[in-house]
């Protein structure tokens, strides 16, 4: 067909679930991941002339997969563990110019027994997950390659009884919304932050791990502290306290949806639930207001 031309491509696996356990004596640690790997490269021939000839099928991407989960001794460490699998394919295979690879990390948490943690077991207490991106590019040679990686946290729900509030928002002719100085604020906390890397080899040195643990609590320990005037002041807050901790990092970007709680009318019913006396609320999935915002590091002027 004339006038038309592949403007860009990328091809991998998806979904490729994986448990890995450390064992350490009879102290076990448990991960799991979700993991996908995309390749960009010299791949144009088998779109638009049916050659296979330079593709790496993506079960073996799979299995790749699974055989650096062996030998690795960085599955835990997702960002570390992504630049090993990103890495692989781009020095193995010539043809292959970038690899963009994802991990989400699944929560297991050590169970407590009798006042002490239990050295195998573990149980689930929240569907939300530590993710990473790592997007590794090939300049020239297997050595020559630029890193960029991308860390964060999805479905984090949050709750708290008061503490926020809403008003002072414009008004106009379609307007209902009733200010209010006392709710219920509820969101699920997506929250991804970009690292400055200027070099691959580097990456060794950054605590991953720390700066995880401690962009979660500077999330949580935000949202149940701050007198909220709205989702957007405290959002602001919980980056601006993220980047001024930590240097390793550029920005980071929240998505904040509202959960919202609706006081229930009982007046028909001779209860009063008003005011100080609202204690019974309804929640409505949808619609929802979706507040997100990418906050950066301000450039050093010259």
């Amino acid at each position: 067909m004339s006038g038309v031309y592949l403007k860009e491509q990328s091809y991998g696996k998806d979904q490729v679930r994986l448990v890995k356990v450390i064992r350490t004596g009879k102290w076990h640690e448990i991960v799991e991941l979700t993991i996908r790997v995309l390749l960009e490269g010299d791949f144009a021939d088998s779109y638009t002339k049916a050659d296979n000839s330079l593709i790496v099928a993506t079960d073996t991407m799979k299995n790749t997969i699974y055989i650096l989960a062996k030998q690795s001794s960085n599955v835990n460490r997702i960002e570390i563990f992504a630049t090993e699998i990103g890495q692989h394919f781009i020095s193995t295979y010539s043809h292959v110019s970038k690899a963009n690879v994802w991990i989400s990390k699944h929560k297991w948490t050590r169970m407590l027994v009798n006042g002490k943690f239990h050295d195998h077991s573990f149980l689930r207490d929240g569907e939300d997950t530590r993710n990473t991106k790592v997007v590794i590019t090939k300049k020239g040679g297997p050595k020559d390659v630029t890193i960029e990686i991308e860390s964060g946290l999805k479905d984090m729900l949050v709750l708290k009884t008061t503490g926020s509030a809403f008003y002072g928002f414009l008004r106009d002719k379609y307007t209902t919304l009733q200010e209010t100085n006392d709710r219920i604020l509820s969101t699920s906390v997506d929250a991804t932050w970009t690292y400055n890397i200027s070099n691959i080899s580097l990456i060794s040195q950054i605590p991953f791990d720390d700066i995880f643990d401690s962009i979660r609590q500077i999330t949580l320990d935000t949202f149940a502290t701050h007198n909220s005037s709205s989702v957007q002041a405290t959002l602001y807050l919980m980056a601006k306290i993220a980047l001024e901790k930590f240097q390793q990092l550029s920005s980071i970007h929240y998505e904040l949806p509202n959960k919202h709680y609706f006081t229930y009318d009982l007046d028909r019913f001779g209860l009063k639930n008003t005011g100080k006396d609202t204690d019974i609320y309804y929640p409505v999935a949808d619609p929802a207001g979706l507040i997100t915002a990418t906050i950066a590091r301000t450039k050093p002027k010259l």
